[in-house]
């Protein structure tokens, strides 16, 4: 089987764990403290505070900006839940804004017509391994005076501009297994400003300004130090990872034939956390079957866009249509891109393809 996606733990990874064990320093320690160091120096910004997950990274970058009941946030349908549930986390409302069809990411001319009196932040998300059209959402944000929050969960190393995510507001990362990079689980909040970046720190550690003083509601949102040691030998990799994944991604969009590609706008630089392609005329599903037969993995990221979801239209009691989310959620197919491929299992994936897709236009 050729699974979707493939964690890459190799001895450094066991070796730093097990001098973490042998420390007896296993909880929120050193390895933490050069974990956020080397990774905020990737982005290319001051301050990273490494948290338990890319979820609360998103939720405690949200407190921090003192987002909360009656409160809206601007965002997209078109992500995994944790997303929008973050908002809902700190009692603001999520407001969803359709996708540009090529990119997948929120469509920054659609934003100013959801901007109430009551949005505090625009929440774009990186999808895919691909950032967002930062300038025009900035500009948004500057003149209605809003925060940005960037859930770059899916976007370790991406670009834009030359520009790194995680790198334009605050941001938010995710180290979960099948993200480019991973520590288990485990999250990061990125930032350049530092009364920020210590009130993210004191949120994530229960609300302690100095040990047992506790001065505001804080959360056990820490990482541990085994965590952070694998993400720290992982970080190493980063760039050897997104290299080996847009080799990949090349080979692919070289020779896949008969379906929609996935797309890299001048100026970006894509690290494919996914290599997702479109797949027209409601073959999807059959296709996704067709790969299976052979063992071949894929996944549909995501088959219900949020406001879809049951919970969703119970909570916002709107009836929300999005056209673009809605079509790409019928068509949208993610195959096997991560580093661990061989050349026989790219072969494989792209002549399957190929071979259904011939199938289908005889």
């Amino acid at each position: 089987m050729i699974p979707i996606a493939k964690p890459v733990i190799q001895q450094e990874e066991k070796q730093a764990v097990s001098e973490v064990l042998d420390s007896g320093i296993l909880a929120q320690g050193p390895r933490t403290r050069a974990f956020e160091e080397a990774f905020a120096s990737m982005c290319d910004v001051r301050h990273a505070i490494a948290t338990s997950s890319g979820t609360t990274a998103l939720h405690i970058a949200l407190l921090v900006h003192g987002i909360g009941p009656g409160d809206e946030v601007i965002t997209t349908p078109f992500t995994f839940i944790a997303s929008a549930n973050s908002i809902l986390f700190v009692g603001a409302k999520p407001v969803f804004v359709d996708i540009n069809a090529r990119t997948y990411n929120i469509d920054p001319g659609l934003i100013e017509d959801a901007i109430t009196s009551r949005t505090k932040a625009i929440l774009p998300v990186h999808l895919y391994g691909l950032c967002c059209d930062m300038n025009p959402i900035l500009d948004i944000a500057k003149r209605h005076d809003l925060i940005v929050i960037e859930d770059a969960c899916q976007s370790h190393g991406a670009e834009y501009q030359g520009k790194k995510a995680g790198s334009f507001g605050i941001g938010a990362f995710s180290f979960y297994p099948t993200k480019n990079i991973t520590c288990g689980e485990g999250g990061m909040i990125t930032t350049s400003d530092g009364q920020i970046a210590e009130r993210c720190r004191i949120i994530r550690n229960h609300g302690m300004h100095k040990r047992y003083f506790h001065e505001e509601l804080g959360y056990n949102f820490r990482m541990t130090d085994i965590h952070a040691a694998i993400g720290l030998e992982q970080l190493k990799k980063l760039d050897k990872f997104n290299r080996i994944r847009r080799e990949n991604a090349a080979y692919y969009s070289a020779n896949i034939k008969g379906v929609l590609l996935p797309f890299e706008p001048k100026g970006y630089k894509h690290v494919y956390h996914q290599y997702t392609i479109r797949v027209p005329d409601g073959r999807r599903d059959v296709l996704r079957d067709y790969l299976k037969e052979r063992s071949i993995g894929s996944e549909i990221y995501y088959p219900v866009p949020i406001h879809q979801q049951s919970f969703y239209k119970q909570k916002l009691e709107d009836d929300l249509h999005f056209p673009q989310t809605e079509k790409a959620a019928k068509e949208v197919l993610s195959i096997p891109v991560h580093p661990s491929l061989s050349q026989a299992d790219k072969e494989l994936v792209f002549k399957t393809i190929n071979d259904f897709m011939e199938q289908g236009s005889d």
